[in-house]
């Protein structure tokens, strides 16, 4: 008998094995079914249900995936060998219940057991986002779903440039520009999703030319119109985030009320000179409140207030605050992390310096407290007030 024979004979002596049919059995009783097959090896399916987790991230990410060590496990991979192997690795880290699926994907076929058929990647997009997918957080899974959502971006000016390069080249399936402006030269210094030679045009057409020559296989809906109360949910609506990437304290406040509206995360962003600030206010989901009115429940008198134009901005600042917004933004797509809810991050160029305060829930707040309907008020009801 060869070493690996004795091997494995070794750990079938000590590692339980079970049917393709008991496995199924014992899934829908509460175990939990691990699939350590490579990403392309399940091109042609996977057991219903079963978590993915190749091999090579097992140890990594299973304590992620399976927190309690009590919980069984069901090793799954082509032919059942490697499946025992990786059941040795987690006995050794303490899961007390761990099995191997006898004749692993193979018998699961063969005994006409439920499947699941995960949608793929072409050879083009594999290559284009090979750096995801070797990422245990976001691996096939995640870039599907990165391809399948849809991001709101208000604003394609000095903000936007950044958040919109980067979430069309991480693959956000659908982006959607809103923008009123046209480019002008004076934009140029930071808005670096336009161009000199497209001068004169309107921002979201320009700036939908510039994503689509990044990643052509992506989706851009431009909407070259100002946001308003009367346009602003029919605008939002349909989107898994809104990023808020406006300049003007008004049209904050009305993405926050519509995005409550629609219970939908809002990724919020401000600069100013050599600062910057971000934050995620918004949305039905747990932890997203407070919102953007409990951080500043009434907007300062305009001279309090100036915009980009009015007090200049460092070029590169955009390019700082605008990323991190399009990181937060990612992370809420994927479902990774901690949004920056309940925080407000505060970065400071001259300094170099990044500091962070608390956004406390205002119980009272009129937009998103509990009973709470915001109000959508006109931009130029706003200004005139």
């Amino acid at each position: 008998m060869s070493l690996k024979d004795r091997r494995l004979a070794d750990l079938r002596a000590r590692i339980a094995e079970v049917t393709a049919a008991d496995a199924l059995a014992l899934q829908r009783e509460g175990a939990l079914l691990v699939d350590v097959r490579e990403d392309e090896e399940t091109a042609t399916g996977n057991p219903a249900g079963a978590l993915r987790l190749p091999r090579g991230f097992l140890e990594l990410r299973i304590e992620e995936k399976a927190p309690d060590p009590a919980r069984p496990l069901l090793l799954l991979c082509a032919g059942g060998t490697r499946s025992l192997f990786a059941a040795e690795d987690l006995l050794r880290l303490g899961y007390a219940d761990v099995r191997s699926v006898a004749g692993g994907f193979s018998a699961w076929k063969a005994a006409g057991l439920p499947v699941e058929v995960p949608p793929q990647l072409d050879a083009a997009q594999r290559e284009r986002y090979r750096r995801h997918l070797t990422m245990p957080e976001v691996g096939e899974a995640g870039q599907h779903r990165l391809l399948r959502s849809r991001v709101a971006l208000i604003g394609a000016g000095g903000l936007g440039s950044p958040i919109a390069l980067y979430l069309a080249a991480a693959g956000v399936g659908r982006l959607t520009l809103i923008d009123d402006d046209r480019v002008e030269r004076s934009n140029l210094q930071r808005q670096i999703l336009h161009a000199e030679s497209r001068l004169g045009q309107r921002k979201v057409e320009s700036g939908r030319a510039a994503l689509l020559d990044l990643n052509p296989t992506i989706e851009v809906v431009s909407h070259d119109t100002r946001l308003e109360a009367a346009n602003v949910l029919d605008l939002l609506a349909g989107h898994d985030v809104v990023v808020d990437g406006s300049d003007n304290l008004p049209t904050r406040y009305l993405v926050n009320d519509a995005c409550l509206r629609l219970g939908a995360p809002n990724v919020y962003g401000a600069i100013f000179r050599f600062e910057g600030q971000v934050s995620v206010f918004g949305g039905a989901a747990p932890g997203l409140r407070p919102c953007y009115r409990c951080l500043f429940p009434e907007p300062p008198p305009a001279e309090y207030a100036p915009s980009c134009a009015e007090a200049g901005v460092l070029g590169v600042l955009p390019g700082v605050i605008g990323t991190i917004m399009a990181a937060e933004t990612i992370k809420l797509l994927l479902g990774l992390g901690e949004p920056l809810a309940g925080r407000l991050l505060l970065y400071d160029g001259l300094r170099g310096e990044f500091n962070e305060i608390a956004v406390p829930v205002d119980p009272d707040c009129p937009s998103c407290s509990a009973g709470a309907r915001p109000e959508l008020i006109d931009i130029a009801a706003v200004c005139a007030g």
